[in-house]
């Protein structure tokens, strides 16, 4: 057996009705390309290869690599061993489904780098640390609101599945998870992802700062009232559609 390992930030799912209910939740067809992000030691693997003719799945840990051979129906894996935010996701096609429990100590970068295919994209469901789907659900001006709730929130639509309690998982971890699947909107975006996201990082630099603090020697106070919108206001005051409207008006100033 492979033991966990912290450096992979590994805690492998066991409960056999959470795993039911993360497949169920994704409602892949035979003819979907699936992706499965961190297999482990497969337990969601098993069940996804019962039911799909093939199945790409994403491992960073060698020694579970090559463990992925030995599964029931290994035949119809595509098994990639590589970090799997240095994968172009472009290679597998488009109107992708990808699943997995994800390793909490890379959950936020892996979403944002899934974030770059989500045109690519047709749906995630994913198990995060539940503290980090509560921040991308957030509404404004609760104490959760920030960068993820803004950004995921724009591009996707979000839907909590369930909570998961730590007994659910080898080795048990510290903290409560929660299964949230993502929807990403097909919609004619306003602003480009990079450009989004540098306004929403510099709007909740500092969390306590107005936003004529926090965009200092950027937006004059003409700008803001070109803007109509107050400069000693918090980030956390803020609409989504209000820092769409900052970032497309940047966009034209930078």
């Amino acid at each position: 057996m492979v033991f966990a390992r912290k450096r992979f930030g590994q805690n492998f799912l066991q409960d056999a009705t959470v795993i039911d209910q993360i497949v169920q939740a994704l409602q892949a067809t035979p003819q979907d390309t699936v992706i499965e992000i961190g297999p482990g030691r497969g337990a969601l693997t098993k069940v996804l290869l019962e039911r799909l003719p093939h199945l790409v799945v994403i491992e960073i840990d060698n020694d579970l690599f090559q463990q992925l051979k030995y599964l029931p129906h290994a035949q119809r894996l595509q098994a990639v061993n590589a970090d799997v935010l240095n994968v172009d996701f472009h290679q597998f096609g488009n109107s992708l489904r990808v699943i997995g429990n994800l390793p909490y100590n890379i959950s936020t970068p892996l979403m944002f780098h899934l974030l770059q295919y989500r045109h690519l994209i047709k749906d995630m469901v994913f198990m995060l640390q539940a503290e980090v789907v509560d921040r991308m659900m957030a509404p404004p001006s609760s104490s959760e609101y920030g960068r993820l709730s803004v950004m995921f929130q724009y591009f996707c639509d979000l839907e909590k599945i369930i909570d998961v309690p730590p007994e659910c998982f080898n080795p048990v971890p510290k903290v409560m998870s929660s299964v949230i699947a993502l929807r990403p909107k097909k919609q004619e975006e306003i602003v480009a992802f990079d450009v989004l996201e540098e306004v929403v990082s510099k709007a909740f630099a500092m969390r306590r700062k107005t936003l004529a603090n926090n965009f200092k020697g950027i937006f004059s106070q003409t700008d803001w009232e070109n803007l109509g919108l107050s400069s000693q206001l918090r980030a956390q005051d803020l609409a989504i559609s209000d820092f769409v409207k900052i970032a497309a008006y940047y966009s034209k100033i930078d």
